[in-house]
């Protein structure tokens, strides 16, 4: 009837005047009651926001701390330096036993720009010792972590292999050196070894006490799921022995530097180890410092790479920290 169509134009339009006025009210007047407040928030808040900015101030400020933190890492080493510049600029101790920071910087600039007949250059010896470090590293890590399968993962395995890396572990690594050079003979083959046995074993005990710290009941949930042993090591055993890995990863690159040292010492004509045995003999401290601080500078690097390998991979952890 002509009658009612107003009334049919007034119902309709009151569906368009509501949701123009729950559009006007704010994303709290237009989200679904049966939905969560936070998330209806969160989800319409447009990009200037306050809340969208209020959002982002976590980010920032954990950014601030991490900046802060490294930071306050620098001042023990800048206070250090300042002490030995003064202890030096004062006469307390001879420079030719303690040169003061701007002669060693000098030093190595010097060893960086020109090749000496006597030294070579510092970035000839850098790559040759990176490569000694590099493979005996390599090779220790494998022959570690697989031992350290072997023994965590069977009771035979740890009656075969544990005891002989307990007495490896006993004996004083640098006194297999004279043995190596009759074995080997004084190659790269006992340096590269040397440095293998000094990574192999941080990471083996390491490794092996984090599979037996595995859940058991993670173990039990591979057999229900009737999984094959290599896909047991790869989704259950490692990722649950990574925390411990990780960290023998880490004292294993501290026992490789040091055992670098050592190696270069023996019978060499290239890399860091023999830059400092001729600076001995020619009574020079600033290249012993030089080479010495290298090896502080490549052992902090990698140490810091293995840090954020660590973040990455075990992100899913939270760690307690004291103030």
């Amino acid at each position: 009837m002509p009658g009612n169509r107003p009334a049919l134009a007034d119902e309709d339009a009151s569906p368009r005047a509501a949701s123009r006025l729950m559009a006007a009210a704010g994303p709290a007047s237009a989200r679904d009651p049966a939905q969560p407040p936070g998330l209806a928030t969160r989800a319409t808040a447009p990009a200037d926001s306050p809340g969208f900015a209020a959002g982002l101030r976590p980010r920032a400020a954990r950014t601030g701390r991490r900046r802060g933190k490294a930071f306050l890492r620098l001042i023990s080493p800048v206070a250090v330096l300042l002490l030995w510049q003064l202890v030096s600029g004062l006469g307390l101790i001879s420079s030719q036993r303690l040169p003061p920071p701007t002669q060693v910087w000098s030093t190595a600039v010097s060893l960086v720009t020109t090749d000496s007949p006597a030294y070579g250059t510092l970035q000839g010896a850098l790559i040759v010792s990176l490569e000694r470090a590099a493979v005996g590293f390599i090779v220790g890590t494998v022959v570690g972590l697989l031992l350290a399968i072997a023994a965590g993962l069977s009771r035979i395995g740890e009656t075969a292999v544990d005891p002989l890396m307990q007495m490896l572990r006993t004996l004083p690594l640098f006194g297999l050196i004279p043995l190596f050079i009759v074995w080997f003979g004084i190659g790269e083959g006992p340096k590269i070894l040397l440095i293998a046995i000094g990574a192999a074993i941080p990471l083996y005990l390491n490794a092996f006490a984090g599979i037996r710290n595995v859940d058991a009941k993670l173990g039990e949930l591979a057999r229900v799921l009737q999984l094959t042993r290599r896909e047991l090591v790869a989704h259950i055993v490692l990722p649950g022995a990574m925390p411990q890995i990780l960290t023998g990863l880490r004292q294993s690159l501290g026992v490789a530097w040091l055992a670098l040292v050592v190696a270069e010492q023996i019978n060499v004509n290239a890399g860091l180890g023999f830059m400092i045995s001729q600076a001995t003999q020619f009574l020079r401290s600033d290249v012993i410092i030089v080479a010495l601080l290298v090896y502080c500078i490549l052992g902090l690097l990698t140490d810091w790479l293995v840090r954020i390998l660590e973040r990455r991979a075990l992100s899913w952890r939270r760690s307690f920290v004291a103030a």
